[in-house]
């Protein structure tokens, strides 16, 4: 039985279609933000760096904007998403942070499990009136490792493990694609709610705030074994079309 390979040239045309990327400043994110410039979609690079998501929108040819959303700030969501008040077709949550031990949001949850989880539960609720088609969330592999502490979900209590604290993080991702789904369909309701798993990608995620030796170790395996951030964004693609 062949193998199908899904590619961005099966993605349909976008046009008329308004689609939110988080993190859309780099990585898997500005490929996935990308993809769908090219699809002929209106663009919007919700991106705490106004600057390289400006950056990432000059290489775009399309309809593009940048707006300024920082998940690791309940304030920055809301005001997000209460200057939003025209329907949108696909929300896509990409935006994630890996490691950086012992550091919080500015609502002093855990910053893995607060960004990659808190921010885009809000941010989906929030959005979630005007939103008419998919949310599709990026998930990982990595959510096999996570066990959520539900007395204790900013980690305070506890010896902190950050691959524990992603896993913790992504498990709940998935809990919630999950759980929203069930509920859309009791509501009747003909959005989706979908996630994606991007693989293995030469991205910077994880980089900052770790050693120089250890960073470069990834680096070098990151080019040696992991695809591109183009090919990361394929499953969301697919999920999202």
């Amino acid at each position: 039985m062949a193998k199908y390979r899904w590619t961005a040239a099966d993605m349909p045309a976008m046009g008329n279609r308004t689609v939110i990327v988080t993190g859309a400043n780099g990585g898997v994110g500005a490929a996935t933000a990308a993809a769908f410039d090219r699809a002929g979609a209106h663009v919007v690079l919700a991106v705490r760096s106004l600057q390289r998501g400006q950056e990432a929108a000059s290489a775009m040819r399309g309809s593009t904007v940048v707006r300024k959303l920082d998940l690791a700030d309940l304030s920055s969501i809301r005001a997000f998403a209460h200057s939003w008040s025209s329907p949108l077709d696909i929300l896509i949550n990409t935006a994630g942070v890996a490691g950086l031990a012992g550091n919080v949001t500015k609502d002093g949850y855990d910053l893995q499990f607060g960004t990659n989880h808190l921010g885009h539960f809000a941010l989906t609720n929030l959005l979630l009136p005007h939103i008419t088609d998919r949310v599709v969330t990026v998930a990982s592999g990595a959510h096999k490792a996570g066990q959520i502490h539900f007395d204790d979900l900013a980690l305070r209590r506890r010896r902190y493990g950050f691959a524990a604290a992603y896993g913790q993080s992504k498990l709940t991702n998935l809990l919630f694609t999950l759980d929203l789904e069930r509920r859309l369909q009791q509501a009747g309701s003909a959005v989706r709610s979908l996630a994606a798993h991007p693989g293995y990608a030469a991205t910077s995620l994880g980089a900052k705030g770790q050693p120089k030796v250890l960073v470069a170790a990834a680096d070098l395996a990151g080019r040696v074994f992991a695809q591109t951030s183009e090919h990361g964004a394929l499953p969301s693609l697919f999920a999202a079309t």
